[in-house]
């Protein structure tokens, strides 16, 4: 098979048809083998219905219902465990992401040799205020810290090589980092094109600001997991030790100044009258329980059952 679409969808139920027919017109007049899948997380509309009537005329439309709103990388999560087809598509339901992309997205997998190609919204017909803006601050700083040099990291429209989706895991939030999980799992050559954004033709959109700031929480949990998360000891045992250090050595000073007092004949000064005295004490505490803390951190992932599962391209 050549291409899976993969379409998460929340209550999209007027689109649905709409998009279904201009999917199956781009793919018949390019001769592609395909399927397409339907996530429906959680919808409460009629979605579900017209996914089963789609599916009940077209074999190649499949479905997947959640009981609940999971959210959108559970949906991700799900699809491409069922992808066959030898590139992976995604896109939204709403009829922003244009299926017109699909043939150009395929051709930089298969002749390019792409293993992730991103779209990117470059002309977008969103609010400016609550949705351009901070898009842009939080692309930028998803580029420092992912070191991946695109432009629209949360943008739906993607193709993978097949390879990628089975062996990356998207969970909580992290659809929006696809990317960054590609190169962690060792795909490093990830493009990006330019593609076209359409208004919102139904309904309504289902993401608010706090996406904005539940990105940042999620982008540093993976920025640090995927630096430290086989190896805790190297991050909070080296701060442990630095601040166990910088205690100690306000204790040295503590110490001296109070000896310096009882030679010259001076007993009054008392220990905890220096700011030096809290200083240490409180610093070798934190640095013991950082230290600590890394400790148990690398009992924990010597008893993970996947400690010494690699990724492997090729054997001979």
């Amino acid at each position: 098979m050549d291409i899976s679409v993969i379409i998460p969808l929340y209550n999209e139920a007027e689109s649905l048809p709409e998009l279904y027919d201009w999917i199956k017109r781009v793919m018949d007049e390019n001769k592609f083998s395909y399927e397409i899948i339907f996530v429906s997380d959680g919808s409460t509309d009629e979605s579900w219905n017209i996914i089963e009537s789609l599916s009940a005329k077209a074999p190649e439309v499949k479905g997947i219902k959640f009981r609940r709103n999971y959210g959108k990388s559970p949906a991700l999560h799900c699809g491409f465990q069922r992808a066959q087809g030898d590139v992976v598509i995604t896109m939204d339901a709403d009829l922003q992401d244009s299926p017109d992309e699909i043939p150009e997205l395929y051709r930089m997998i298969k002749e390019d040799g792409y293993d992730l190609v991103s779209g990117w919204k470059k002309k977008r017909y969103d609010n400016r205020l609550t949705k351009n803006l901070p898009s842009k601050l939080f692309n930028a700083t998803a580029r420092k810290f992912s070191g991946v040099k695109l432009h629209d990291f949360n943008c739906g429209l993607k193709s993978y090589n097949k390879e990628v989706v089975k062996n990356i895991e998207v969970y909580n939030d992290m659809h929006r980092y696809i990317p960054y999980l590609a190169k962690i799992a060792g795909f490093n050559k990830i493009g990006e094109k330019v593609v076209h954004h359409q208004a919102r033709k139904y309904g309504k959109t289902k993401f608010g600001l706090s996406r904005f700031f539940n990105g940042y929480l999620d982008l540093i949990t993976l920025w640090f997991t995927s630096k430290f998360g086989k190896k805790p000891m190297h991050i909070f045992g080296l701060l442990g030790s630095a601040m166990f250090f910088i205690g100690f050595v306000s204790l040295i000073v503590v110490l001296v100044a109070k000896l310096m007092s009882i030679i010259n004949g001076d007993l009054r000064p008392l220990v905890a009258n220096s700011p030096y005295f809290y200083i240490s004490l409180t610093a070798m505490i934190i640095g013991t329980q950082l230290f600590l803390a890394g400790f148990i951190g690398e009992l924990i992932t010597r008893n993970a059952p996947n400690r010494n599962r690699y990724k492997i391209e090729r054997e001979i």
